[in-house]
């Protein structure tokens, strides 16, 4: 670990990402004077400048000059001229996942939630849980959550409360008093080699949870369970299952597909969960979050209460708007499981005709690895209208393109349309959708401006 006794000055590389951002205020309550630098300005980089950080747009050596410590993504490359520089002047460099864990280290009770999918779900659920006054945890979502108004919330107690990502194993660098693993899938393929080498590094975070800790762990995940006979320590299952030492039984959908479920205790009823979010992997990320409030004695009414009224961060099912009763929502989902997960959610929605997905494919890598799995991800849906893949971190080499996948989902009798631009997917769609239509807008990348051009085009045609 970095001793931060003697260090005044710390800079951010990439500094507009949801964690490093949330660091960056942490670092600043903490007396640091902090810089950073991002190439895209955005919501979160304006916002920190007006709390006192030095925001840079592009990224130069000169920006580290005065930096005592730098700290960097796993997406930035080795020769990023800051990174280059700091080296150059022996400024010392620890990755986002490293300084996470050295503040994470700081609080006597903290909470890590890892899985491939429903990190920022259950960690949002996690923090409402928590948020008032007598527990006033310092929290760190992977979006933008409602109730704290932001992607961090800093509180004055010692709970700490974050996600935990699995890529390039950035997790191990926490070491939490609660370790929750919601499910364990392939991705992040271009890293991992395998789902054994995936499974490995769970068993790995499962065994940096405190000896007097709890992990807990989704009993119904064929993957996850896979970590038991790893992990020592005390461990408390949830699912749907019997076999589960948390259990929802006597589970109800609406027609917006939203669930109502009674909460076990292995046969003592506990409490009925009521949720405004949609969908069966939200009850399992429920009964996650209910396992954490237990640890921690919060009260039962409280835990189902809180659950009950719980809305959801932003891009996870998010409502963007109506017009003539079609609706349109906003979804984060990039993954093959997450997107069934979210078409099965939508698909609960009982009063829905047709449910129109515009998706664009994050990654080359996740793209080219998982094509088998994507192109049958969409049953159910009427018609899925493909973007160009967003390339995130990598670079286009020609391997894998959109209409690649267009072709695979198309094979799988999928209706399928490409289209390369936003404005004519715009188009299209306005056309497409009638009275009590969905449109869902997927991916981890900016298909999010798309739910709201089209919103925007409804109403400018209406």
């Amino acid at each position: 670990m970095i001793d931060l006794s003697s260090i005044k000055n710390i800079h951010v590389v990439g500094i507009g990402g949801v964690s490093n951002s949330a660091i960056a205020e942490i670092l600043l309550t903490q007396g640091f004077s902090v810089s950073g630098s991002d190439l895209h300005p955005s919501d979160i980089t304006e916002a920190l400048a007006h709390k006192g950080v030095t925001i840079y747009t592009s990224h130069l050596e000169s920006n580290v000059d005065g930096s005592e410590l730098v700290v960097y993504t796993s997406a930035v490359s080795e020769d990023n001229p800051e990174l280059l520089a700091a080296h150059r002047l022996n400024i010392p460099c620890i990755s986002r996942a490293e300084m996470l864990g050295q503040i994470m280290a700081g609080y006597k009770e903290s909470i890590a939630i890892s899985g491939t999918h429903g990190k920022t779900t259950t960690t949002s659920m996690v923090t409402r849980i928590f948020n008032d006054a007598t527990y006033d945890p310092t929290a760190l979502v992977g979006g933008h959550f409602n109730d704290i108004k932001s992607n961090v919330k800093l509180g004055k107690s010692e709970l700490f409360i974050t996600e935990a990502c699995e890529y390039k194993e950035n997790f191990l660098s926490f070491h939490p008093r609660v370790g929750v693993i919601l499910n364990i899938d392939e991705d992040h393929l271009d890293y991992f080699r395998d789902l054994d080498h995936i499974v490995s590094a769970f068993a790995k975070f499962s065994n940096n949870i405190h000896e007097k800790g709890t992990l807990v762990l989704n009993g119904d995940d064929y993957n996850s369970r896979k970590i038991i006979p790893y992990y020592k320590g005390k461990l408390m299952t949830f699912g749907l299952s019997e076999h589960c030492d948390y259990t929802a039984k006597n589970v109800v959908y609406n027609n917006l597909g939203y669930p109502s479920f009674d909460v076990f205790h292995k046969d003592a009823k506990l409490c009925k969960i009521s949720l405004v979010v949609p969908g069966q992997h939200n009850i399992y990320n429920a009964l996650a979050a209910f396992i954490v409030g237990m640890i921690y004695k919060v009260n039962i009414d409280q835990i189902q209460s809180r659950l009950s009224s719980f809305k959801n961060a932003n891009r996870r099912f998010e409502l963007i708007g109506k017009h003539n009763d079609i609706i349109i929502v906003d979804d984060y989902a990039h993954h093959p499981s997450e997107i069934k997960a979210t078409i099965d959610a939508a698909l609960r929605m009982t009063d829905i005709q047709n449910l129109y997905v515009i998706f664009q494919p994050h990654t080359y890598s996740r793209t080219k690895e998982l094509i088998n799995e994507f192109s049958s991800a969409f049953k159910g849906a009427t018609e899925v209208i493909l973007c160009d893949i967003y390339a995130a971190r990598e670079i286009d080499h020609g391997e894998i393109s959109s209409k690649d996948l267009m072709k695979a989902m198309q094979i799988e009798e999928m209706n399928t349309t490409y289209f390369p631009s936003f404005s004519e997917i715009v188009d299209y769609m306005t056309k497409k959708a009638t009275p009590g239509d969905l449109i869902i807008t997927m991916g981890a990348g900016d298909v999010t401006k798309l739910s709201r051009m089209i919103l925007s085009a409804y109403s400018e045609n209406a």
